[in-house]
């Protein structure tokens, strides 16, 4: 098993950096949609849907997203307003409803409610990755290192020093320590990465700095348990069996959801 999560995971990152680095714009926004299109099919795996209305939803995703990222690329004006529309949704469904829904356990059902969450967890984060790259691929890829240092940490010293679990009716293998660990990792990194890049700021500016990874930490969370409680209430382990090892691409973006977009709101307001 260790094997193949490994292989698997060398191949995903060897066809994203490809992509990243090498695609035109409308060909990363392709991409990109794709990938969001094979997500919301699993989306619909969560909620229950039939083969035909996942495959519809899927379908739905993937135009919708490369159809916005398509119109951002050819209507500039337009195209802000839709990225903004769009994370501005997302941040609030995070901020406003999603630590709400993981202390109520609601669940998505079977009807219209499902296909709406699914589009505002899934659209702008397909948007924020198409905003992201199209000012510079570093971005991008540094606030998805954000989330994977968030998870590695996590593990580790959740391994390590775990006594007091997070939700243990959503995911009992994680702890409150696993969290403190990636709290402080995650804003170690963004600190060292700031001062290695020669950043000069006002403690004042430092302080909200280190406001603003400490929440993106635990917007990460809420993401990977939100997807988590969703599997569970679904009865089922992963949300696809497309990535041997890894599950499905559900289960490999589930915090990137929550994150990506609020930097990508970041991003927009302070250019």
């Amino acid at each position: 098993m260790l094997r193949t999560r490994i292989i698997t995971a060398l191949i995903m990152l060897a066809v994203f950096a490809s992509a990243l680095f090498t695609f035109p714009p409308l060909g990363w926004a392709a991409f990109v949609s794709l990938v969001m299109g094979i997500a919301a099919w699993e989306w619909g795996g969560l909620c229950g849907w039939t083969r035909r209305g996942r495959l519809a939803f899927g379908m739905l995703g993937g135009l919708l997203s490369f159809g916005l990222g398509a119109l951002t690329l050819n209507d500039v004006a337009s195209g802000r307003w839709i990225f903004l529309a769009a994370f501005a949704v997302s941040a609030a469904f995070w901020l406003l409803i999603g630590f709400l829904w993981l202390s109520r356990g609601w669940r998505l059902g079977r009807g219209g409610v499902g296909m709406i969450v699914g589009l505002v967890v899934l659209l702008p984060t397909s948007l924020s990755m198409m905003f992201l790259r199209g000012i510079d691929p570093w971005w991008l890829l540094g606030a998805m290192a954000i989330v994977s240092i968030a998870d590695i940490a996590a593990y580790f010293s959740g391994r390590a020093f775990g006594r007091r679990k997070l939700a243990p009716s959503i995911s009992p293998g994680k702890s409150w320590e696993g969290v403190y660990g990636a709290l402080i990792a995650v804003v170690i990194y963004g600190l060292a990465t700031l001062v290695l890049a020669g950043a000069r700021f006002s403690p004042m500016i430092w302080g909200l700095i280190v406001f603003a990874l400490l929440l993106l930490t635990g917007i990460s969370v809420a993401g990977d348990l939100f997807e988590s409680l969703l599997k569970r209430q679904a009865g089922i382990k992963d949300s696809s069996q497309l990535l041997p090892g890894h599950g499905g691409f559900l289960d490999r973006i589930d915090s990137l959801t929550s994150t990506l977009p609020m930097v990508a709101l970041f991003v927009f307001l302070v250019r």
